[in-house]
C-alpha cells in the first residue's frame, strides 16, 4: 500500500524559492508560487491547500472546473496553457489570471467577454521567446505591437508577460528577453520557470513560478 501524499515537496519549493530570491537581493515575497494542480489526483492537492497554498495553475479550462467547482472560494486560479477563443466565455467566469493571451481574435473575444460580464481577470500576454512553430505565444518581434493593440483596440490591460522557453536550450537567455520585453513596454510582472527551472527564473526576475511536479511529485 502506498503512502498517503503529502506536503513535503511543496515545503521544499517554497524553501528553494525563498533561497533563490535572497541570493537574487530580492524579496521572497515578490515570488509567487503557482501551484501547477493540472491533472494531479485530488489527494495529491490536498495536502498543499492544508498546508495553506491558494494560488494553483491549470492548462484547460473544463479540466479546471471540473477540479475546482464549489473549491475555489479563497483560492486564485490561473489559467496556463493555450486558450481557445471558443472556451473566452467560461476563462473569463472562471479564472482569475489568464496567462496565455497571444493573439488578436483572443483579445477580441476576451474583451467582449468581460464586457458582457463585468468581470475582468488579470492578464498576461504569452510571448513565445524561441519562436518555436508547435507552441503558443506571439513572437518577441512582434510582441510590442501586439501588447499596444490590447490596450488600444480592446481595451485590455495585460499586466504581464509569461514565457516557456525550448526545453533543449539554456533558459536564461529567454528570461532575459521577457524581462526586456516587459521593461519597454511598462509591465512589472513575469510569469517565468517551472520546476526545473525556477530558481534561475527568480534570479532573472519573476514575479511568479509555475511549478507542477516539484511540488506535487510526477504526475501518475
Amino acid at each position: 500500500m502506498s503512502a498517503a501524499p503529502t506536503a513535503e515537496g511543496y515545503a521544499d519549493v517554497v524553501a528553494r524559492i525563498a533561497r533563490a530570491a535572497q541570493a537574487a537581493g530580492r524579496d521572497p515575497a515578490a515570488v509567487t508560487l503557482v501551484a501547477v494542480s493540472k491533472t494531479q489526483p485530488w489527494e495529491a492537492i490536498e495536502p498543499v491547500l492544508a498546508a495553506g497554498h491558494r494560488v494553483f495553475g491549470e492548462n484547460r479550462v473544463q479540466e479546471a472546473m471540473t477540479r475546482w467547482e464549489g473549491r475555489a472560494d479563497g483560492l486564485t486560479l490561473h489559467l496556463i496553457g493555450p486558450l481557445q477563443s471558443n472556451k473566452s466565455r467560461e476563462a473569463v467566469g472562471f479564472f482569475d489570471v489568464i496567462e496565455s493571451l497571444d493573439r488578436e481574435k483572443l483579445a477580441r473575444t476576451l474583451a467582449d467577454e468581460v464586457q458582457r460580464q463585468g468581470r475582468l481577470p488579470r492578464l498576461y500576454v504569452q510571448v513565445n521567446t524561441g519562436e518555436e512553430p508547435q507552441k503558443a505565444g506571439v513572437i518577441p518581434p512582434d510582441a510590442d505591437a501586439f501588447i499596444a493593440a490590447c490596450r488600444a483596440n480592446y481595451g485590455l490591460m495585460p499586466e504581464g508577460l509569461m514565457c516557456i522557453p525550448p526545453a533543449d536550450e539554456p533558459p536564461g537567455p529567454h528570461f532575459a528577453l521577457l524581462k526586456k520585453i516587459a521593461e519597454r513596454n511598462g509591465l512589472t510582472k513575469l510569469s517565468m520557470g517551472m520546476s526545473g527551472d525556477f530558481e534561475t527564473a527568480i534570479r532573472f526576475g519573476a514575479t511568479s513560478v509555475r511549478v507542477g511536479s516539484a511540488v506535487f511529485g510526477e504526475r501518475r
